[in-house]
């Protein structure tokens, strides 16, 4: 069952008053469950999709449907409630809350959410155990190594039970056998718990463990393919 609907995209952005045109019509539908790697040169509009797809940003023309919810004909303020609620991201960067201990920031979310104190604590140690790093939920970011943050960055983006997870480069600064552990768990997620995540990437790995790769060139869709 398709969760995500693109309906002929478009994207321009005036760089020094040239446009450029990272989006030219895309359309694409997303089903529940997939473990979707979006790849392409450099320049091709993976980022700006994926923005699109989270409600970061809006097209130019063009509609997001989700769950039956124009998401780019929201207000503001509904598209923060939304994707609250709806979406989780995994950044390249992590964006960890340095102040805050693992735990915490996994339970961010939840707290915004209005849940429990009881019910946030318990759901972030689920999550922590879930990747692995149970022993780290009293420590803060600065003490945990970049495939410790990127784990907690995962439970965090799982933490609010989402309808999927956008994945903007998650590998791109760890090395390699924290790449590899971390895929594995997020497709282990995606085996056992049918969570859909969606992959914008370089990495090898990662389209090697993608069961659909959609490449972009130019800001269109040269080719989409179920593996």
């Amino acid at each position: 069952m398709s969760i995500i609907t693109l309906n002929k995209i478009y994207k321009t952005y005036n760089s020094r008053q040239v446009p450029v045109h990272a989006l030219k019509g895309v359309d694409l539908l997303f089903d529940e469950g997939e473990f979707t790697a979006i790849v392409g040169p450099s320049g091709s509009g993976k980022t700006t999709l994926l923005n699109i797809l989270g409600g970061l940003d809006d097209p130019d023309s063009g509609d997001v449907i989700i769950d039956e919810v124009y998401v780019n004909r929201l207000s503001g303020n509904e598209k923060i409630k939304f994707r609250l609620n709806h979406i989780g991201f995994i950044f390249q960067a992590y964006n960890l809350i340095p102040v805050l201990t693992a735990r915490e920031n996994v339970e961010f979310i939840l707290e915004l959410q209005g849940v429990p104190k009881a019910e946030r604590k318990k759901r972030s140690l689920q999550l922590l155990e879930a990747v692995g790093i149970p022993e780290k939920a009293d420590v803060r970011p600065r003490q945990l190594s970049g495939g410790q943050q990127q784990r907690v960055a995962v439970a965090r983006a799982l933490a609010s039970n989402p309808r999927f997870v956008l994945a903007d480069e998650p590998t791109a600064n760890l090395d390699s056998t924290s790449a590899e552990n971390l895929l594995s768990i997020m497709h282990e997620l995606n085996q056992q718990e049918n969570t859909t995540f969606i992959f914008s990437t370089h990495d090898e790995r990662v389209v090697k463990k993608a069961r659909r790769v959609v490449t972009l060139q130019d800001g269109t869709i040269k080719d989409d393919k179920t593996i």
